[in-house]
């Protein structure tokens, strides 16, 4: 038999979600038969699988020890790059300017070196986050951007901290900006393009229509031509919804590819200019709370920006 004692960063989880955090060796199969034979009790009475954890809740059980097998301490973390570049930080949360290159997450090719295992061993070394202390809980993004488009982007340090943001993100209380350079110049100096978004998983591209087909998702781009010359725009864009390379495909479609995107531009026009990096970032973040926000509430109103966007000096020192 073995106890947990449910922490402040545990609180608010499903029964059935800690235990497979907790104890990763019990299969799932087993897991839900011994919640149902009272074998897994919380508080010392039968639960559910549903069952909502409270911080200081005791999770008893009497399982075989086998699945409890202490497991080697390897913290892959510990391998990625020290270089992370803060915006702001405070006991909650970690805003991080994100260079383009640098992967949000793991994927099948680079497993180590990405940003939130950056800000784990971050936070790691300057003793804010022990894994052993945690039954469950690491640190986790809120948003994610692109490998090849810089900015901001929000880490929360506790539970309670990722499900606010969570939940503004999905109700649109967090306000992103971008800046890009676009080839050409849009025909309204200021707008709100719609339309509808197809993604090709296999080939990772998407498709953009004006009129709603099979499987599509609707997209909203407001946008703001900030200058003009050479050819090229400098844009200020604000995304109403998030959806796979938005920005870079709602441009494109309207005849303004971006500047050294060569996915939905052209390498001709980029050519030109000697860009082979799309000049997009997400430069601007606005908290804009319209309900409680709890521990959070702190950053209503509060707005943060990157102020050295690589591509922007060069588009006003005629650089490009």
């Amino acid at each position: 038999m073995k106890s947990f004692t449910v922490n402040r960063n545990d609180s608010g989880q499903r029964l059935d979600k800690f235990i497979t955090k907790s104890v990763p060796l019990l299969p799932k199969t087993l897991l839900y038969k011994y919640i149902r034979i009272k074998r897994i009790k919380v508080n010392g009475k039968r639960a559910e699988i549903s069952t909502r954890l409270l911080e200081g809740d005791t999770v008893d059980l009497y399982i075989n020890d086998e699945f409890f097998e202490a497991q080697p301490q390897k913290y892959d973390f510990l391998k990625a790059s020290k270089n992370i570049n803060i915006v702001y930080e405070d006991e909650n949360i970690i805003l991080c300017d994100k260079k383009a290159g640098v992967l949000c997450h793991p994927d099948d090719n680079e497993y180590i070196d990405n940003l939130i295992n950056r800000i784990k061993r971050y936070l790691y070394e300057k003793g804010e986050y022990n894994p052993d202390a945690e039954n469950s809980f690491t640190p986790a993004l809120v948003n994610r951007i692109d490998r090849n488009t810089g900015g901001i982007v929000i880490a929360a340090k506790n539970s309670e901290s990722l499900r606010i943001l969570n939940q503004k993100m999905k109700d649109r209380e967090l306000h992103k900006f971008y800046l890009c350079i676009v080839h050409g110049t849009p025909k309204k100096q200021k707008g709100l393009l719609e339309g509808y978004l197809l993604k090709n998983e296999d080939k990772n591209i998407v498709k953009i229509s004006k009129n709603r087909v099979a499987d599509s998702k609707e997209i909203k781009t407001k946008y703001s031509v900030l200058d003009s010359k050479n050819g090229l725009s400098l844009m200020e864009v604000e995304l109403l919804t998030g959806r796979t390379h938005q920005i870079r495909a709602h441009f494109a479609s309207i005849g303004n590819s971006l500047l050294g995107d060569g996915k939905y531009g052209t390498n001709a026009q980029n050519k030109k200019y000697g860009y082979k990096k799309q000049c997009l970032y997400s430069y601007k973040l606005v908290f804009d709370f319209q309900t409680d926000a709890g521990i959070l509430e702190y950053l209503n109103g509060k707005i943060f920006e990157v102020k050295d966007v690589w591509f922007k000096d060069a588009f006003y020192n005629n650089e490009l």
